[in-house]
């Protein structure tokens, strides 16, 4: 499920066997009832860039183009304002647009970053933030994120507010979400992408990763992106 990230140039093996795994997934996640709808793409219409090197020091999919972490304001779980720039200053931050009705591919995604999180030593965990945006923010209200994402980890942070406003920042880092449909027999369908986004603490997205990443992934990445590592 979700958006694959491609390249404009040939991707890394790794890449590709990433990339494959995410479409299968998505054909088998079209959205029915209260259900993710997956948005896929194909190289020809994507507009990410991969890393064109033959290796990588990461399990995620490294971007040859940065992304920059987006100047958004919304309302966090608390009900409070928040600018996901200056609320996650010097932190490396990972990012993932969801809604908290998802039956499927949205808390897998926050249990496995949870148990990467509590995987990590202390200080390291202490520098990581994870973010969650949602895809439906009438029915995510902040008491409903924070309510559920208190489930997984109470230190994540939960987004919701103009579905608009939300739209364009998932956009800006070639996320493919849709504002969610209500159907006739009062179920919903909610399209958005799967992928998670690192930001370094220098603000540049350059790591993605998609469905179906593990813990150990996650484990081995963060300690790399926390040292400044990015090739």
């Amino acid at each position: 499920m979700g958006s694959s990230p491609q390249r404009r140039t040939r991707p890394t093996r790794r890449a590709r066997r990433a990339l494959c795994a995410a479409a299968a997934l998505a054909l088998m996640m079209t959205g029915t009832l209260a259900a993710c709808s997956s948005a896929t793409t194909d190289a020809a219409s994507s507009g990410l860039v991969l890393d064109s090197t033959s290796s990588s020091l990461f399990d995620g999919i490294q971007l040859g183009k940065p992304y920059t972490k987006p100047d958004l304001t919304l309302t966090d779980s608390d009900g409070a304002t928040f600018n996901l720039l200056k609320g996650t200053t010097g932190k490396l931050t990972l990012v993932y647009f969801g809604y908290t009705h998802c039956p499927d591919v949205c808390p897998t995604t926050m249990a496995t970053l949870a148990s990467a999180v509590r995987a990590l030593p202390a200080a390291q965990a202490a520098r990581v933030q994870v973010v969650f945006v949602s895809t439906d923010p009438t029915r995510d209200t902040p008491a409903v994120l924070k309510a559920w994402l208190g489930q997984y980890n109470p230190s994540f942070i939960g987004l919701t507010g103009s579905f608009a406003t939300i739209q364009k920042a998932a956009t800006s880092l070639g996320i493919d979400i849709e504002a969610p449909v209500k159907q006739a027999d009062g179920g919903y369908t909610v399209t958005h992408g799967a992928e998670v986004i690192a930001f370094d603490a220098k603000d540049r997205g350059y790591i993605v990763y998609t469905a179906g990443t593990t813990v150990d992934q996650f484990t081995h990445d963060i300690p790399l992106i926390l040292a400044g590592r990015d090739a």
